[in-house]
């Protein structure tokens, strides 16, 4: 049904990036200044973007796109305001405290693309969360223009977002760059943001030295509809999705005949299959996984407690993937490729890390110790028993 709707071997773009990320681990900015010549066709002097250039931006871009930025950062706000989780959970117990307490990252990287088209909201989705978990530096890495420069928009967007410092680096140098570190870009604890295959691939390459938010690469949408669903708005979200790239993916489970038929007749781009049942559409849905998961069906909400895996649900005619790609509130930094099984969109929580806590006193030693010396001793862990043993004993001689 689906399985080959997916256009790419990833496996192939591991090994192709993989001496890219050896090479700028190595050889640092005199190897992204190279491969940004090779890919990009500009030799750059320098990799950071000058403050100056950022503040020149606001000079060339119309008021009202600012504006708009604005009004898509506070919504954005709002929305990972009232989804984050508590900075301290403490739980008091009769005898002891426990808890777990949340800590931002303090050096976080971010990709934000450049390729066919510029992406200043990807830069909200990623610097406002980040900020409001209290990341201390945020770096943005995205691709110059022929003239080496960064698309001027992007550049307020970063700036709106409070980005710290803005590279004009594109594709898996970027990544790699973060990654390690080189003469002019700091090394990142953790690398998020969306991107080609390239890019996702270097994310996979390097998750084994810095922490990753996902696999987040061409985009996906995968529609769910019946006979009442309006086949304008199913194409128009399938061709907006299809925009990103030509590896994107656009699918349709449907079962009404009538309505898989136009849509096939219409636009031969987009994958739609008849299924039997709105509900088989759920299991096939679930096991695909996609990134942005559009359900247009009579009563459309009822299913949404059924769906396990996807990376954002849209329910209804009016719920347009293209606004939550801009301004409605929800994240759009999403897991593709099937990682929606066991990754989640970027939130608050992924630019931050938890430790746990507790204090306990004598009578919690009391009424557990001696279970815990007992599993202890099960293990073999004499010293482990002691530890506990030597607490109780403690208090029974003061």
């Amino acid at each position: 049904m689906l399985k080959d709707v997916r256009k790419f071997n990833f496996s192939e773009f591991i090994e192709k990036v993989r001496p890219i990320v050896e090479d700028v681990k190595m050889n640092g900015d005199k190897a992204v200044i190279k491969y940004e010549e090779l890919f990009d066709g500009v030799r750059l002097k320098r990799l950071r973007v000058k403050k100056s250039e950022v503040e020149k931006a606001y000079d060339v871009i119309d008021d009202e796109l600012i504006d708009a930025l604005e009004v898509a950062k506070e919504n954005i706000e709002r929305f990972h305001m009232i989804t984050s989780v508590e900075r301290e959970i403490k739980i008091r117990f009769e005898d002891c405290t426990m808890g777990k307490i949340y800590v931002p990252l303090e050096r976080v990287g971010a990709y934000i693309p450049g390729g066919k088209a510029s992406y200043p909201s990807t830069a909200l989705m990623i610097g406002v969360p980040a900020k409001m978990a209290g990341v201390e530096k945020l770096i943005a890495c995205t691709p110059p223009n022929a003239e080496g420069k960064v698309n001027p928009l992007t550049l307020v967007a970063c700036d709106i977002a409070g980005f710290d410092e803005i590279y004009s680096i594109g594709g898996a140098q970027a990544i790699a760059a973060m990654a390690y570190g080189t003469e002019s870009v700091p090394k990142v604890e953790k690398i998020v943001g969306p991107g080609n295959a390239y890019v996702t691939a270097a994310k996979i390459i390097v998750s084994k030295d810095v922490a990753i938010d996902m696999p987040a690469g061409p985009s996906e949408i995968l529609i769910i509809a019946d006979d009442s669903a309006n086949p304008d708005f199913i194409i128009s979200d399938c061709l907006a999705q299809l925009e990103h790239d030509e590896m994107a993916v656009a699918a349709v489970l449907t079962n009404s005949e009538k309505l898989a038929e136009e849509i096939r007749k219409r636009e031969e781009k987009i994958n739609v299959v008849l299924v039997k049942s709105i509900e088989e559409a759920i299991k096939i849905a679930n096991d695909f996984a996609p990134e942005h998961l559009s359900i247009f069906c009579r009563n459309a909400e009822k299913y949404l407690a059924k769906i396990r895996n996807a990376g954002s649900v849209f329910i209804g005619d009016f719920s347009a993937v293209a606004m939550g790609d801009y301004v409605s509130g929800t994240n759009h930094v999403l897991p593709t490729m099937g990682y929606a099984r066991i990754f989640s969109g970027l939130s608050v929580e992924s630019f931050m890390k938890s430790f746990t806590f507790q204090q306990l006193s004598y009578e919690t030693i009391k009424r557990l110790g001696k279970i815990a010396i007992k599993l202890a001793e099960a293990e073999g862990l004499k010293k482990h028993a002691e530890s506990i043993k030597i607490r109780l004993d403690h208090s029974k001689n003061s």
